[in-house]
């Protein structure tokens, strides 16, 4: 038998389970601090409990008297021994005196002690599935990790010509599939069939915990056929080799826009409903983000739980980490995605620009110019938007270093004045990163930056200045002015170019997306072709039953200089 204890440093009690002789399941919680001695005393006190409720039970059975119950009520003897067979003394604390291995002994009764076994928390599949789309269930674990928990997936019996297939006990019976992998791609041999998966957590030391099972709330169902991406990820097969780096930045269409009923009637009336579902986009784009074998993914307007619930699990059985930073008014932000085995997390530095303009110094003169114009400081401070920078170290040559920041500025055709002053707080502290914290380190700046390549903002990116009487600056009429020059030290450009778009809607395309990287540093290798006009427009515009979102995702790869 079993006894499982539960013993965490930053607990007060430990917890202990076992099945007393009777049959009779134990959780008991027990001070760390205490000695030994009081909890076999109590474990002895539940045993004697459990013998005279037996007896009484049996004494029911034969109706006759006699001391059988007394006798019975006797507290058995209950001793802890070491692995090595000695026993634990009564003074030892909790903590110490339950190791794994040691043997409980409750009278005739021995229970193996297995401490902080491996176990799962939690084990969920997404609700829809679509064949030839992988399946990645959420997977939370104690004392264990998701890479050495065992993975097997199971299929509904196709019901025989005469009916439902099923076992004795009237549930369905499930079919054992090859396939033994975290994530599980269906193919269209099991459309309109339920899948189960059976997962054991494992702590990569042999070691594992008591399996759970889920099963599909529904069948799988069949895929839309040919997806934007599908010609892109001939490119990407292969993550790429050490001294480069694949990059991607996208805007994922956020839940909270796309739901709505101007989205469904207004913005985006040719895209059927059902590809504006969640659950519908979510198997796109994990299918889509996977298949790019990428090593930082950047993305905008994702919902909070859509990045716990699906991206983050998801992408972390393809072998990266990512992060999530939240805008505070919205329930959507930014996530970024780094490899684990190419880079680790060195530190972490993200900004509100509102917060940052009023309580940071590095921007005390801008925000004094700023005081200067109060119709556009209020608009500017009442913005939620919010910029992520990472540090990351190269696992191959830890000498390397690299800032990687992500944003999604400001949105209205008429907000160039607002933009400016969001990217002019967003390169003052990525200087301050990759200049004073850590000096001289390569950037890459990804995002929607709501620009195209005609405006203020990117010209400003790009050159290093704006002079105080750019038109941008009185992008929403002269009241609304504000004219100050601008200057950044940075020498960045744009990975990708400058495409025809990578926002392409019924009513507006454009390119508003960039990858700018520092080129002092870094050099482009490649760039992943966009999907041609052709696939863009084939249900008329984004999004689309073939396409998660209406924005485009960037995708290029660069080399160290």
């Amino acid at each position: 038998e079993r006894a499982v204890v539960r013993c965490v440093p930053s607990e007060p009690k430990l917890s202990l389970r076992f099945v007393l002789p009777d049959g009779s399941a134990k959780h008991m919680q027990r001070d760390q601090a205490e000695p030994l001695g009081r909890a076999l005393a109590r474990i002895a006190t539940n045993a004697a409990k459990g013998r005279a409720k037996a007896a009484k039970k049996s004494k029911k059975a034969r109706a006759e008297g006699g001391p059988a119950g007394e006798a019975a009520a006797a507290a058995p003897a209950v001793r802890l021994f070491s692995r090595d067979g000695e026993a634990v003394a009564e003074e030892v604390p909790n903590a110490a005196a339950w190791q794994d291995g040691a043997v409980l002994q409750i009278g005739e009764a021995q229970y193996r002690v297995e401490r902080n076994p491996p176990a799962l928390t939690e084990l969920q599949l997404p609700r829809s599935l679509l064949a030839g789309f992988p399946v990645c269930p959420k997977v939370s674990a104690e004392f264990a990790a998701p890479q050495h928990c065992l993975f097997r997936w199971y299929r509904e019996q196709r019901p025989a010509a005469g009916g439902e297939a099923a076992r004795g006990d009237g549930g369905p019976a499930w079919v054992e599939t090859a396939a033994a992998d975290r994530v599980f791609t269906p193919s269209n041999a099991l459309v309109g069939l339920r899948l189960k998966l059976r997962c054991t957590p494992g702590d990569g030391t042999q070691r594992y915990g008591p399996p759970r099972e889920v099963e599909s709330s529904g069948p799988v169902e069949a895929g839309p056929g040919a997806c934007t991406f599908d010609s892109r990820h001939l490119y990407t097969k292969k993550v790429c080799g050490e001294g480069s780096i694949r990059a991607v930045s996208y805007n994922i269409l956020a839940d909270t826009y796309a739901q709505t009923e101007f989205s469904r009637t207004v913005l985006y009336p040719y895209c059927a409903p059902y590809a504006l579902e969640l659950d519908y986009r979510q198997n796109l784009l994990k299918k889509e983000l996977a298949g790019y074998s990428a090593d930082l993914i950047c993305l905008q307007e994702v919902d909070k739980s859509v990045f716990m619930d699906s991206l983050a699990p998801a992408l972390d059985a393809f072998g990266l980490a990512g992060l999530f930073r939240i805008k505070e008014k919205q329930h959507e932000g930014l996530a970024t995605f780094y490899r684990r085995d190419k880079f680790s997390l060195l530190s972490q530095h993200d900004i509100a620009f509102s917060e940052a303009l009023l309580s940071d110094p590095l921007h005390k003169e801008l925000c004094d110019k700023l005081a200067r114009y109060p119709l556009v400081q209020e608009k500017v401070l009442q913005r939620s938007s919010v910029l992520q920078v990472l540090v990351l170290r190269s696992t191959a040559d830890p000498s390397r270093k690299i800032c990687v920041a992500n944003t999604h500025l400001y949105w209205h055709p008429k907000g160039g004045n607002i933009r400016l002053i969001q990217i002019a707080v967003a390169l003052s502290h990525i200087k301050h990163i990759a200049c004073d914290l850590y000096p001289s380190i390569p950037v890459i700046f990804c995002g929607d930056f709501n620009s195209t390549p005609s405006s203020g903002t990117y010209s400003f990116i790009n050159s290093g200045g704006i002079s105080e009487d750019h038109e941008d600056w009185v992008s929403n009429g002269e009241e609304e002015k504000c004219n100050m020059p601008l200057s950044h030290p940075f020498k960045l450009l744009s990975a990708c170019g400058e495409p025809a778009y990578t926002n392409y809607v019924g009513g507006f395309h454009g390119c508003l997306d960039y990858i700018f990287i520092d080129k002092n540093a870094l050099e482009v290798e490649q760039v992943i072709p966009l999907p041609s006009h052709e696939e863009v427009t084939t249900h008329q515009a984004l999004p689309s039953v073939s396409h998660p979102s209406d924005h485009i995702a960037l995708i290029c790869d660069l080399k160290w200089k």
